[in-house]
């Protein structure tokens, strides 16, 4: 459905410090700079990019809005939990755990990165066919 994702944000270095973290909880390498100055990551078929705001007017975060990332594991819920908390994220929401979803139970945890995005990771039992 998404070709990419991108967020804004005044602090780029901040935002790579952050990113590379809890997207590596992931697998995913170090962000890198395109030629227009966005931090781009690539990972699992899906692209993920920060950027100053092109208007020139400062970042803000949705109100309302979350980004989601899949996760492979609980274990790597954790992890991207903890390396967003160490690297300049704040925790938010309930802290990391399984909740019953209107899709069914999943593992969750939340963040906001140094911008003041909220993310999610999540981690979903494969549904047998």
């Amino acid at each position: 459905m998404f070709s990419h994702v991108m967020l804004g944000a005044d602090d780029l270095e901040a935002a790579k410090t952050f990113y590379d973290a809890v997207l590596g909880a992931f697998g995913a390498t170090e962000g890198k700079l395109d030629p227009r100055g966005r931090l781009v990551y690539m990972h699992g078929g899906g692209r993920f990019l920060v950027t100053r705001p092109i208007d020139g007017a400062p970042a803000s975060p949705a109100n309302g809005g979350t980004i989601g990332f899949r996760a492979p594991s609980v274990e790597a819920v954790e992890a991207w939990h903890a390396a967003g908390v160490t690297h300049g994220g704040t925790a938010c929401e309930d802290p990391p755990g399984l909740r019953t979803t209107g899709l069914g139970q999943a593992y969750l945890a939340y963040l906001r990165d140094p911008s003041g995005n909220k993310l999610c990771a999540a981690f979903r039992e494969p549904v047998s066919a």
